[in-house]
């Protein structure tokens, strides 16, 4: 009955009331759908926690290729003046790469049908020609780096930018028997030039160039990097990822890819950039404190420094050398230092409380989640070992996945393609004998397999971890040869080679064979006679 009168009376009213009836319902209807599943908790439109967060949805282009330029030297500035960015790089760089990923060929020789004696001597040949190459500074384009320092270089590139180029040319040299050349390029020389051709709008960001399919075949490079000092102007060139009459690669991409559709790498450090940065300010600000703290000043007030302060018949002068104030000359502190004020100025001291005793505690735990990011434990990350045998084991044993997954990468994306590339070179050379490798892609593959060795783990325990590899390989769970690069990076086919010479040696020296063998833990009695 009301509302059927203020609809007479007041038609207005009644329409207002009706618009404001639907606008609850609608509301009601709304909270129910947005309740329901994540609505009600990540999701949420309505709890004060999640009404501020609403970031926005964007691409892998809107989300990590624009925001490049600012994420690479804010990375590469924690490394150049943060301790614990440098170190946490660093730390990656050696347990990854440390001297070096060294060949060990791995060829299929059942399938290419080889005896035991021409694998010994295929295996043999083979070594000896890629050290003749990778331990000679030749292989670098600039002549800098052997093989082994270029891995270093580019995973730390790699690490610091988010990603790292390498181009394969063929550059000829005097005194030089293979012509393949490794030249590495900063991540910043790979960018879009400021004038794109118009068919390659849309297909080009970031430098990398794909096809209608999404495929990337092109790389844009710029002759010089873009914060050169250098006042020249910048050229671009277009180099494709394979060659359209030889078919071999001619570059390589390292970058670790979080998102589909990414073309560019992120720097390692991105996610806890500012952590990093806070955390150095505070050990700055922390520091300078102490330092402060550590100072003892005299302050002197006289009424006229001209007169015989002391009775001494002279002016005093400041025991540290310096000159008296003449009335702007700021007062500084220093160890032991005396300083001299104007009339009516007076020294107040602030204490500052230092060594602060919450600082570890705060900065470990600050640590704790940087670790957790980057994938390294804070007792490796500090290089602080105080817990137990068990928790530092297992702290190592976690930080390996890492490594090794890194190191898999670094093998598959770096040390095996470049490989290839050498092994197709001294095969059409003559120096190394692969008869059919063209013919069939199986055969190609069978002959270039191979393995790459790096640091070993090392052992906190070395008996234990002796022994337990004696279990895996009598067991079958492992080989000689992996346990022997695992255990010590050493590899076993010399081992032996050498243990059986270092025997003759004792054998015709008349050495007599004592040893003790630990066994369970516990040592006993070596089983060889003596001489």
């Amino acid at each position: 009955m009301w509302s059927r009168a203020v609809e007479f009376i007041a038609p207005g009213v009644a329409a207002k009331r009706e618009r404001a009836k639907t606008e609850i319902v609608r509301q009601r209807a709304i909270q129910q759908v947005f309740n329901q599943g994540y609505g009600d908790h990540g999701g949420s439109h309505k709890k004060k926690a999640m009404l501020t967060w609403n970031p926005a949805a964007g691409d892998a282009e809107d989300d990590i290729h624009e925001n490049l330029e600012q994420l690479r030297p804010r990375a590469r500035d924690l490394f150049m003046g943060g301790a614990l960015a440098n170190g946490a790089i660093k730390t990656l760089r050696t347990n990854v790469i440390g001297t070096g990923l060294r060949l060990k060929p791995n060829f299929d020789a059942d399938f290419l049908g080889l005896s035991d004696e021409k694998v010994s001597e295929l295996r043999k040949q083979i070594e000896r020609e890629f050290s003749l190459w990778a331990d000679s500074k030749e292989c670098d384009a600039s002549g800098l780096h052997n093989f082994y320092e270029l891995q270093q270089l580019a995973f730390l590139s790699w690490m610091m930018s988010g990603d790292a180029f390498v181009l394969l040319p063929l550059l000829p040299r005097h005194h030089t028997v293979y012509d393949l050349r490794v030249r590495l390029l900063e991540a910043d020389r790979c960018s879009n030039p400021t004038t794109q051709e118009r068919g390659l709008y849309g297909k080009l960001s970031s430098g990398v160039e794909v096809d209608n399919d999404g495929m990337v075949v092109a790389y844009w490079f710029s002759d010089r990097h873009p914060g050169s000092s250098l006042g020249l102007p910048t050229k671009w060139q277009r180099v494709q990822v394979i060659g359209e009459k030889s078919g071999r690669r001619n570059v390589l991409h390292l970058m670790e890819a979080e998102r589909p559709e990414q073309r560019r790498g992120v720097p390692i450090l991105a996610p806890v950039i500012e952590a990093l940065k806070q955390l150095e300010r505070y050990t700055e600000a922390e520091l300078m404190a102490a330092v402060i703290s550590g100072m003892f000043t005299v302050f002197i007030e006289s009424p006229d420094l001209d007169q015989d302060q002391f009775g001494l018949g002279a002016p005093l002068d400041n025991p540290t050398g310096e000159p008296l104030p003449t009335g702007n000359d700021d007062l500084k502190l220093g160890n032991g230092a005396v300083q001299f004020l104007n009339p009516g100025e007076k020294a107040t001291i602030a204490n500052p409380g230092r060594p602060n005793t919450a600082f570890d505690p705060f900065v470990i735990a600050i640590l704790r989640q940087v670790g957790a990011s980057l994938e390294i434990p804070y007792e490796l990350l500090l290089k602080h070992f105080t817990a137990s045998y068990s928790a530092s084991r297992a702290a190592l044993l976690e930080a390996w996945k890492m490594f090794r997954m890194r190191r898999s990468w670094m093998s598959a994306d770096f040390c095996q393609p470049i490989y290839e590339e050498w092994f197709v070179e001294a095969v059409i050379k003559g120096r190394i004998d692969a008869p059919g490798i063209f013919d069939d892609p199986l055969l190609f593959k069978a002959y270039t397999k191979a393995e790459w060795h790096g640091p070993s783990q090392g052992q906190l325990d070395p008996v234990k971890e002796a022994n337990a590899a004696v279990i895996r390989v009598e067991n079958g769970f492992s080989t000689r040869q992996r346990e022997a690069a695992e255990l010590t990076g050493s590899e076993f086919e010399s081992n032996v080679r050498q243990l059986a010479y270092e025997k003759k040696i004792r054998d015709q020296y008349g050495l007599t064979a004592d040893r003790r063998v630990m066994k369970g833990g516990e040592e006993e009695d070596g089983k060889e006679d003596q001489t």
